[in-house]
Order: C-alpha cells, then sequence, then structure tokens
C-alpha cells in the first residue's frame, strides 16, 4: 500500500519502496513490532474472558498444568501478517492476494475449531468433516485460481530438485498438486503444535527459506546464474515470508516456554496453509517436503502409528505425535523443542543448498 500511496497518489518517488529487499526488510520488521505490541493486551484480554486452552485427556500427564493458558493466539500472527503485507507489497500482484486469501481463510476455520472448543470446554472442536471441508474448499479455490491465471509455462510445471532442465507439465495436475500441498502443510502445521513454541520456529525457518526462494525465483539475474524456473512477480512472496517469520519472532516472545499463550487452530492452519501456497507459487513442492520436514516427521509418526496399531494391535512409538514420544522417555520440554528447532535449520539449510546443485 505504501507503494501505491506514494507513486501512484502522492506522485513521490522513493527509490527505496522499489526493491524488494527493502520492503522485505520493513515488513518483517513491522509485522514484529505488530505483534510484540499488541501481545500483552491480547493475553490479558483473552484470560479476562477465560479463554483458555482445554487439554486432551489424552496428552502427556504433564501437560495438564498448562489447561487455561489462553488460547487463540493465533490471530496476534494473522493481524501482524496482513498489516506488515498490505503495507509493503504490492497490491496489484496476484500472488500477493492468494496467499492473504489463504492464510485468512484457513485462520477462519481455525477460529471456528477453537471457538467451538472453548465453547464446550472440550479439545474436539469441529468435526473433521467440516474442518477438512472447509480446508478443502478454500485450498481448491486457491489452486485453480493459480491455475487459470498462469501466464507463463513454469506456473504449472514440476521441477525436480538437481535437475536444471528436469520441468513436468502438469495440466490440471496442478491443482490436484497444489490442494495436497496447500491442505497437507496446515494440518502438518497443526499436528507440529504441541509445544510451546514448537510449530512457530520451525515455521518462521521455512518461511525464511522460502522467501529467499521467492526472490531468487522471480529475478531474472538469480534465477538465470542458479539455473531455476523463471516466474515473474512471485518476489513479492518474499515479502509476505518476511511478514510471516517476523511476526512469528514476535509471537514466539509470548509463546516461548513455559507459554503465555497458545497459538491454536487459528495460528497453525493459517500458518501451513500459508506456506503451502508460497511453495506452490514458487514451484518447489519437493524441495518445500524437505525444507518442512519437521512437519513432514509429525505427520507421518502419526499415520505410522495409527497404522501399526490398526494392522498389529501394537504401537510404534510411546505418544503419536512424535514429540510426545520423547517427552514419555525422559526429555524435558525444552530440550525437544530445540532440538527440534535444530533439525528444522538444518533441513532449511539442506534445501537451500540445493539452489546451486542442478
Amino acid at each position: 500500500m505504501l507503494l501505491w500511496l506514494f507513486n501512484d497518489v502522492l506522485f513521490v518517488d522513493v527509490a527505496l519502496f522499489g526493491y524488494i529487499t527493502f520492503r522485505t526488510i520493513m515488513a518483517a520488521l513491522t509485522a514484529m513490532l505488530v505483534s510484540l505490541l499488541i501481545g500483552p493486551l491480547f493475553i490479558r484480554n483473552m484470560a479476562e474472558r477465560q479463554y483458555g486452552q482445554p487439554i486432551r485427556a489424552l496428552g502427556p500427564e504433564s501437560h495438564q498444568v498448562k489447561a487455561g493458558t489462553p488460547t487463540m493466539g493465533g490471530a496476534l500472527i494473522l493481524i501482524a501478517i496482513v498489516i506488515a503485507t498490505v503495507l509493503w507489497t504490492d497490491l496489484t500482484n496476484r500472488y500477493v492476494w492468494v496467499v492473504l486469501f489463504v492464510t485468512i481463510a484457513f485462520g477462519a476455520v481455525g477460529f471456528l475449531d477453537d471457538f467451538k472448543k472453548l465453547k464446550d470446554k472440550s479439545s474436539d472442536g469441529l468435526s473433521a468433516k467440516w474442518k477438512y471441508t472447509l480446508q478443502s474448499l478454500a485450498a481448491l479455490m486457491a489452486a485453480v485460481f493459480l491455475f487459470i491465471t498462469a501466464d507463463v509455462p513454469a506456473n504449472t510445471q514440476l521441477f525436480v530438485p538437481f535437475f536444471k532442465d528436469v520441468a513436468i507439465p502438469l495440466g490440471f495436475g496442478f491443482v490436484v498438486l497444489a490442494y495436497f500441498v496447500i491442505v497437507g502443510a496446515s494440518n502438518a502445521v497443526n499436528l507440529t503444535d504441541g509445544l510451546d513454541g514448537l510449530a512457530i520456529m520451525p515455521a518462521v525457518f521455512v518461511a525464511t527459506g522460502l522467501g529467499i526462494f521467492a526472490y531468487a525465483t522471480s529475478n531474472t539475474v538469480f534465477s538465470n546464474y542458479l539455473d531455476m524456473a523463471f516466474v515473474p512477480g512471485v518476489g513479492e512472496l518474499a515479502i509476505f515470508c518476511a511478514a510471516l517469520a517476523g511476526a512469528g519472532l514476535g509471537f514466539l516472545w509470548w509463546n516461548t516456554y513455559p507459554a503465555s499463550v497458545f497459538m491454536g487452530d487459528i495460528g497453525a492452519l493459517s500458518v501451513g496453509a500459508s506456506l503451502g501456497l508460497v511453495a506452490v507459487a514458487v514451484r518447489q513442492e519437493i524441495i518445500f517436503f524437505v525444507m518442512a520436514g519437521i512437519f513432514v516427521i509429525e505427520t507421518l509418526s502419526v499415520i505410522l502409528q495409527v497404522a501399526s496399531f490398526k494392522l498389529t494391535g501394537k504401537r510404534l512409538f510411546r505418544m503419536a505425535p512424535i514429540h510426545h514420544h520423547f517427552e514419555l522417555k525422559g526429555w524435558p520440554e525444552p530440550k525437544v523443542i530445540v532440538r527440534f528447532w535444530i533439525i528444522a535449520v538444518m533441513l532449511v539449510l539442506a534445501s537451500l543448498a540445493t539452489m546451486k546443485i542442478r
């Protein structure tokens, strides 16, 4: 908005606003500041309304002390992301609007889920049928929009890491792939959000990595040098990614162990879906699978646990998702969190290394 305001309304040529790098930094700082400033007011308001997190009866016994901690803190992240994105991106860019749509739509689904938990004083929330139906509707709308507005072949091709000349045309299969990436990422982050700060910090790392991919992919010099697909316009998503990272760091100030507020589904579903959408837009779905490895591992642990119990009657882990397994093995919660963060950093760095290995 600031870009439009100065250039088209005030007719003031502010050269800095033309640089994605400058606006990316400002978006991160803006989002972090918003999250830090409104955090105390939000937490106090939620505590006064007694909007405390219901704790699953089947969860680790040690988590019962968390009961009553204010939840729906993901609203802080959403507010900060939207404000920073609207202020610092080029609002004529289609990628900006589709990622904002996905973020807000999945946040709305998460809000309904969280609100039902609070209203019923239960950890159940929305039924799986309703949750996945609403998620699917939003994801399909975004995927179809990207498909019908594709203006270069690279928009709908699948690029394979390590091979500079492998680009598989997907046709309408692009919509199917985009749908699964968006919905899958949303629910993967939600499954990971079980310990204080466990989900948000890897999300910050992944957003940072995807932001670098977005910038390189939209820059003719870097994309040619790195033998990457050139996708015009997608660079504005680097600013969105910076806003997500800044908002996430601001939220972590309140969510770090022991948490003053929980993210809730309103945050986990929206953050995951937006990361998935960015990965699709920058044409890095396969790399995203590696980059978001922590979320993938958490999801696979649940799938394997359920499959093993149904087929053999035995559990592979003491409890799933896998972070609970390590808790029950005796690891203190901060140790589980920090070690998962370390793994997340390593996976993001390994993913970024593929930019040159082609």
